[in-house]
């Protein structure tokens, strides 16, 4: 089953691309952008992720974690960071775990979905579709309301 909108976001444990464990109740207090995407290095997860980076400072003064997501391993996730400088955690679950908390189905890669989460754990905003190369810009447009 799907989050919902002001639902809490269900919790889990994760580890980043460096393998530190991740639990997304760590980071109560303040906002998280947890986005799901299919798989690291490709067209549209690399636009997804670069509009993270190029939006990173705005989105750290606007108090935003961000967490994202994927099948792939933590050695692809090491790659995938050093190639493009990224900023961010990224959660390696190649067991799906994460991935089918959050309703998708697991069997094909995981889809392109993002939660933005509020400083209690509830789900403020669900982008699905997520336009990849605008993604940080609109999660920051949805934070100045």
């Amino acid at each position: 089953m799907t989050p919902q909108l002001n639902e809490l976001a269900p919790d889990f444990t994760a580890p980043d691309q460096t393998g530190q464990i991740h639990k997304l109740s760590d980071n109560h207090g303040q906002k998280v952008l947890l986005y799901f995407y299919p798989k690291d290095d490709t067209p549209g997860c690399t636009k997804e992720a670069c509009s993270v980076r190029d939006n990173w400072q705005a989105l750290k003064r606007a108090g935003v974690m961000v967490l994202g997501v994927s099948a792939d391993s933590q050695q692809s996730h090491q790659r995938f960071v050093a190639k493009y400088q990224l900023p961010f955690t990224l959660l390696s679950d190649p067991d799906k775990n994460v991935i089918n908390l959050y309703g998708d189905d697991g069997v094909t890669l995981p889809k392109r979905i993002s939660y933005l989460i509020d400083e209690e754990g509830k789900i403020l905003k669900i982008y699905n579709p997520v336009q990849a190369a605008t993604h940080a810009e609109d999660v920051l447009a949805d934070l100045i309301y």
